[in-house]
């Protein structure tokens, strides 16, 4: 009799045991699936992010026997581009910068970067105007008496890399002018000689 209850109380003790190893095994699997989806609504938050937001850095070469020298960097923020430009080696006062049609910086003058970027087919103007102002018109900038000056814009107007036609800046160039944007002469301001040529590239 005695035996038989020993029998029981093992048995009994057994699957106890059991029970709570089972258990134990299907809270790991809980858990394991719940960091598993944890990590892969990270990734793709992240992967998300990063086809929004870029950077694309241009490094401004001289033209037009001017020694100018600098850098341009756009940021893809969200929907909006932010542009950075730090300018160095022109003459004091105000000068012209805009964005041109082609990545061709091959011209010594500069010229091989073709016109405005004017996709929407607009008249040149000063940047927001009700009038009209190309894509690509950033406008003036100023020059101190070291022959340094910066630029910074933002705006929804532009993308990097999104494949929109009327919005997209990469394949074109940064240009800048000797001269100054009257935001009036047709088709491009009559800012002068360009004197520093970049292109926009990944």
């Amino acid at each position: 009799m005695k035996r038989i209850s020993l029998s029981i109380i093992l048995c009994a003790a057994l699957i106890t045991t059991s029970c709570k190893n089972d258990k134990k095994d299907d809270e790991m699997d809980d858990d394991a699936v719940t960091e598993t989806e944890m990590g892969t609504d990270m990734e793709n938050q992240d992967s998300a992010k990063n086809m929004k937001d870029k950077k694309v850095t241009v490094t401004l070469q001289p033209k037009s026997g001017s020694k100018l020298s600098g850098n341009v960097a756009f940021y893809q923020e969200g929907d909006k581009v932010r542009m950075e430009a730090i300018i160095s080696g022109l003459a004091e006062g105000e000068h012209a910068i805009h964005i041109h049609q082609s990545a061709d910086c091959s011209a010594e003058d500069g010229s091989s970067a073709g016109g405005h970027w004017n996709p929407t087919d607009a008249t040149h103007g000063k940047w927001g105007s009700s009038d009209g102002f190309h894509k690509g018109d950033i406008g003036n900038f100023k020059v101190d008496a070291n022959g340094n000056g910066t630029v910074k814009l933002t705006t929804d107007e532009w993308c990097i890399g999104c494949g929109d036609s009327k919005k997209d800046i990469l394949g074109k160039a940064i240009i800048v002018h000797d001269g100054v944007d009257d935001f009036t002469s047709q088709p491009s301001g009559n800012a002068g000689n360009r004197v520093g040529c970049g292109t926009i590239s990944m």
